[in-house]
């Protein structure tokens, strides 16, 4: 598990999912968590509020993680990270599914700028009976994830999305450098609704980690700033815990 000299530091490593579908609820949400230093921007935000959304974080002087999953043809998902890349957002996603071809152009359409392009190895929604009965592959799910990890390591991507579930094998195998940025993550005693690979926010940093991505168990709380508080001390009290 990281070394967090304080709930700050653990702060800084869990990305709130800004899941929200209007850029005043979003505001609104910025408002009421003011300690949260990283948010991820996803699909139905970015669709409903386009780049406003991005100009409201970088005011606030916020880190951002667009998750928007990029899935195309070579050509169009750098020709889209061309697009994305005067934003200076911090990561942006891309299927690793795309391939290689595709990962390395739009790594290439990245380059010299501030922007890490993370590589989306597995839906956490997706189990292995999934994986198995209706996108028909036989590998088991961490086979599938270190192969799809290991093209976005050769195509030079900053890291992938993983469940944490499977972070320990990436981390040993290309180091902490190559980051592992794990979603899916659910407190004890919150509901895993469409998360079948899942961990807590502790056994996900304990499991290799390098950021958590957390969003209803924060945002759906009755007090979401004592929630994100109380993921943090949490996550510090496990590692004194585990040095004393």
């Amino acid at each position: 598990m990281p070394v967090f000299e304080s709930p700050t530091a653990v702060a800084a490593k869990i990305i709130v999912a800004l899941d929200v579908p209007t850029l005043s609820e979003a505001i609104a949400t910025l408002k009421a968590l003011p300690q949260v230093q990283f948010w991820k921007v996803g699909l139905e935000l970015f669709c409903a509020t386009g780049p406003a959304i991005l100009e409201v974080l970088k005011a606030e002087e916020k880190r951002i993680f667009l998750d928007l999953k990029l899935h195309d043809i070579p050509n169009t998902v750098a020709a889209a990270a061309r697009a994305i890349a005067p934003f200076g957002v911090d990561f942006l996603t891309i299927h690793t599914a795309t391939g290689l071809a595709g990962l390395q152009a739009a790594q290439a359409a990245l380059a010299h700028t501030p922007t890490q392009l993370l590589g989306v190895t597995l839906l956490t929604s997706i189990d292995a009976v999934t994986l198995r009965t209706q996108l028909q592959c036989d590998l088991e799910v961490p086979t599938y994830v270190k192969r799809m990890a290991s093209l976005a390591y050769e195509a030079g991507l900053g890291g992938i999305v993983c469940s944490a579930q499977e972070a320990a094998q990436i981390k040993t195998l290309w180091g902490e450098s190559f980051l592992r940025v794990c979603p899916g993550i659910r407190p004890t005693g919150t509901a895993t609704a469409d998360q079948a690979r899942s961990l807590t926010p502790e056994a996900a940093f304990a499991a290799g980690a390098s950021y958590l991505v957390i969003g209803r168990p924060i945002l759906t709380a009755p007090d979401p700033a004592q929630a994100f508080a109380d993921i943090c001390q949490r996550c510090l009290t496990e590692k004194r815990d585990a040095n004393p």
